[in-house]
């Protein structure tokens, strides 16, 4: 059972940063906008999709989780301090510490054996 929670923990914590990669995908004007706005180029939208792309299939398919678990909390450190902090941003701050909490708890622990890893190990 222990296994099972971990694979439905990693599908949850997963679907913000797929959301996330879907959205920049289909409009990736709007985000590159954005992007700007706060003095970041627009033309890292392409690495930024890469990252949420990559991170979210790895622990997704438990495949080398602890990697993307990590390439995940090197793109929302940045995006925390940049995009999420000032007046009116402390529920998303919040929300991103939480994330960050739930990403490091993966580059720790691994994706369990219901997983990719899992099943080499």
């Amino acid at each position: 059972m222990e296994m099972v929670g971990i694979l439905i923990a990693r599908l949850m914590l997963s679907a913000i940063f797929a959301q996330s990669a879907l959205g920049k995908i289909l409009d990736p004007t709007s985000t590159q906008a954005f992007m700007q706005s706060k003095g970041i180029p627009g033309i890292l939208i392409w690495p930024t999709i890469a990252v949420l792309v990559v991170g979210t299939l790895s622990i997704v398919l438990g495949y080398k989780a602890r990697i993307g678990a990590w390439l995940l909390i090197g793109f929302l450190i940045p995006t925390t301090l940049i995009f999420h902090v000032g007046a009116g941003e402390q529920i998303a701050f919040l929300k991103n510490l939480g994330l960050i909490g739930g990403l490091l708890m993966v580059a720790v622990v691994g994706s369990g054996s219901i997983s990719i890893d899992g099943k080499t190990a």
